[in-house]
């Protein structure tokens, strides 16, 4: 079954190269729902990982201790409040985005989307353990991505053509910001949903700009900033033939990675143009389409190819450093890596289950275990979203 369902997402993928390539009610603002009760947090782990379910009845987030080998030991599950969505098409991934579960561990929030409620979830974070404290209207049509810098929050919606909205943190609480709803105006272009649909956006480390990657449309939206509000129109860049995740270096460049497995440095100026850097790739790879830099290498999830590439970053200039830095269990679907570095983690969407790895020096990988405890692998329905301290 796995096989058989990642090749279908490969062909459709191909497919798609060839041509480029009743709801649960919201709270308001600063309410806080019933939380479920949970044990209080181990103070031996070292952090945490933590995975969203996605169910279509009743999404959660399942939570995992860190141990200082990397290990992870199940600790609970959250109810987000809301449910869980698939675009049409999606095989392993059923969101086809980045971002779905983001933690934002300055604030100690976490933001789980719930694409079936056009909904997004925020959790308190007191190691892994998690209190729901608020859910937001996505102000769109089926949320799938969350990004956040500073005090500024910004989600991605996928369907009715594509919209941005932004939010303030204040204190414990996240507030719409009045204003900044966009429509991105992405037409049908006879691609699966899951392909046409957008990928991810990301508000820039200096909250000046929001980028958003529009996979098989082939470009780079970009919205300049003011006061944490769009420009009324975005900067168009062509990029590649399926965009699709996006990351920064501690210098603000912009670093994408397109299915195809090819990687691209962008340099982004004050009125929202991208300059072109450098490129790497493609990596041979199949369904490139997740990512996460840490200490000079991009890694890129493959779901096609059931692998991590990495990329070496070096002051915006890019190499492939491995097209095969490991092997993972079916269909990777999301990356995410401890707060100091030491360990990567990919969530097999096809399997339900964590693959973990100790990061060396030079960027290798060597795998350390896997878990599916809460996962409920083997249920044949994929999960997305995963997000570590």
């Amino acid at each position: 079954m796995t096989h058989r369902r990642i090749s279908l997402w490969a062909a459709a993928a191909a497919a798609a190269l060839a041509l480029a390539s009743a709801p649960a009610p919201a709270a308001l603002a600063g309410t806080v729902p019933e939380s479920h009760p949970a044990p209080a947090p181990d103070r031996r782990a070292a952090g945490a990982v933590f995975v969203q379910t996605d169910d279509l009845t009743s999404n959660a987030v399942i939570a995992f201790d860190r141990d200082a080998d990397g290990r992870l030991r199940h600790t609970g599950s959250y109810p987000t409040g809301g449910r869980g969505a698939t675009l049409d098409g999606a095989v392993v991934d059923p969101l086809a985005s980045q971002g779905s579960l983001t933690l934002d561990s300055r604030h100690g929030l976490l933001f789980a989307v719930n694409g079936g409620s056009d909904t997004i979830t925020v959790f308190g974070v007191d190691g892994s353990r998690l209190v729901r404290r608020q859910i937001l209207p996505s102000r769109g049509d089926l949320p799938v991505s969350v990004s956040v810098a500073g005090d500024l929050v910004y989600v991605l919606n996928a369907r009715a053509g594509g919209s941005i909205s932004g939010y303030r943190i204040a204190g414990r609480t996240v507030l719409p910001l009045p204003g900044s709803t966009r429509n991105l105006h992405l037409t049908d272009n006879a691609n699966p949903e899951f392909l046409q649909s957008p990928a991810q956006v990301a508000v820039t480390p200096d909250q000046h700009a929001v980028v958003v990657s529009t996979k098989t449309h082939g470009t780079l939206l970009t919205y300049p900033l003011w006061r944490g509000v769009p420009s009324a129109t975005p900067t168009t860049t062509a990029s590649g033939a399926v965009p699709f995740a996006l990351s920064f270096d501690r210098a603000g460049r912009l670093l994408v990675v397109d299915a195809t497995g090819l990687a691209t440095s962008y340099r982004l100026g004050d009125d929202g143009r991208l300059r072109q850097l450098s490129q790497a790739g493609p990596t041979g790879q199949q369904a490139a389409c997740w990512t996460v830099l840490v200490r000079g290498t991009l890694y890129a999830a493959n779901a096609g190819s059931d692998s991590i590439s990495s990329f070496a970053v070096r002051h915006g200039r890019l190499g492939v450093r491995a097209a095969t830095a490991a092997a993972t269990d079916g269909g990777p679907v999301d990356l995410a890596t401890s707060r100091q570095g030491e360990f990567l983690y990919q969530l097999s969407g096809a399997d339900g289950t964590v693959d973990a790895y100790r990061i060396a020096r030079d960027g290798s990988l060597t795998r350390i275990g896997s878990t599916s405890t809460g996962l409920g692998a083997g249920n044949a329905r994929p999960v997305e979203g995963i997000a570590a301290s």
